[in-house]
């Protein structure tokens, strides 16, 4: 199976992090000054890019991946399971200094995590570390917004191929601007807009982030909520699925891989996206940034007759944002 997926070019290129994370299951979070008897601690692979192209590679997608590392056993661990996962790797490797690692508590009344992350400086990929031939020939690119340059090369690389490109973005690094710019489909954080844009609402600054860097679609994960995203003329919203979390490590990974697989079958906006929440949240029924990937069926199946959460909007809100929205934008063309 791993020469069968890896013999011609990649469907899909990941560039960004990866880590090793330390799942500690609590039966609450502590409070400060306290004392909690852990219940559980398991190393289990990680990060962002990484865990969306193992989702990829699970749906049958031939997937390349391209991280940087250490030199330590933590690099050895994340190599071997890329290999275990089928993953075509092209891996940067940083002398004298640790891989990436998380401590990632849960609490288990909830499934909700707090992650306390580090990594080494060295850590950080760069340009000069980036082929263009690992990303020719794909059919989408996913990059994450840590390590900006790198990111924003990747991303120019592939508009000038004419491969689209996904991104993720939960915070504001310095330089992600330069990134956005060959950004086609920018799935943030439900914070990132604001913090971008100094504009709380998310119906005003999903549309501010649309028009500036002209993307084909913006939108925002907003957990329990679901997602809401603008395409330039509506507002599209989908609500997160009902089920009982062990653990909310990772489902945004797998919402930006499920997205991926969507794009690539030519699917509607909003399908991508109710199959992109029914598989995080099918992944938050396991422990671990991967513990939960679902089969595709499983996942269509979710999505299909899952008992859903509220919307996060009305349908009249949606529309009166819209308007307002396109109006703006026609008055500064």
């Amino acid at each position: 199976m791993h020469a069968r997926k890896l013999d011609k070019a990649p469907t899909v290129v990941g560039v960004g992090i990866n880590a090793l994370d330390t799942i500690i299951r609590l039966p609450r979070f502590p409070a400060p000054d306290s004392k909690v008897e852990l219940l559980s601690v398991q190393p289990m692979p990680g990060g962002q890019v990484a865990s969306a192209m193992v989702a990829c590679s699970r749906w049958g997608l031939r997937v390349r991946y391209v991280g940087k590392i250490g030199d330590d056993a933590a690099a050895k661990q994340q190599i071997a399971e890329m290999k275990r996962e089928d993953v075509d790797t092209r891996w940067i490797v940083a002398k004298g200094c640790q891989s990436q690692f998380s401590f990632i508590l849960v609490d288990q009344t909830t499934g909700d995590r707090t992650v306390l992350w580090n990594r080494d400086p060295k850590i950080a990929m760069r340009p000069r570390d980036l082929k263009r031939s690992w990303i020719r020939g794909a059919r989408a690119l996913l990059v994450d917004g840590h390590d900006t340059q790198a990111a924003a090369q990747a991303a120019r690389w592939a508009r000038e191929d004419g491969i689209p490109v996904v991104g993720d973005f939960d915070n504001r690094y310095p330089g992600v601007e330069e990134l956005l710019k060959n950004v086609d489909y920018p799935i943030t954080s439900k914070d990132f807009p604001e913090r971008l844009t100094g504009e709380g609402d998310l119906l005003k600054s999903l549309p501010k982030i649309h028009a500036r860097f002209k993307c084909r679609i913006t939108s925002a994960t907003l957990g329990c909520a679901g997602v809401i995203a603008w395409n330039g003329k509506q507002f599209l919203q989908c609500p997160a699925f009902q089920i009982k979390a062990v653990d909310t490590t990772g489902a945004g990974d797998i919402f930006h891989g499920a997205f991926l697989y969507g794009l690539i079958d030519g699917w509607p906006v909003e399908r991508i996206l109710e199959f992109g929440c029914a598989a995080a949240a099918l992944n938050c029924e396991a422990l671990g940034a991967r513990g939960g990937i679902a089969s595709v069926r499983k996942i269509e199946a979710l999505r299909r007759s899952g008992s859903r959460h509220p919307l996060p909007y009305s349908e009249d809100q949606l529309r009166a944002a819209a308007r307002s929205a396109v109006g703006n934008t026609a008055a500064t063309a």
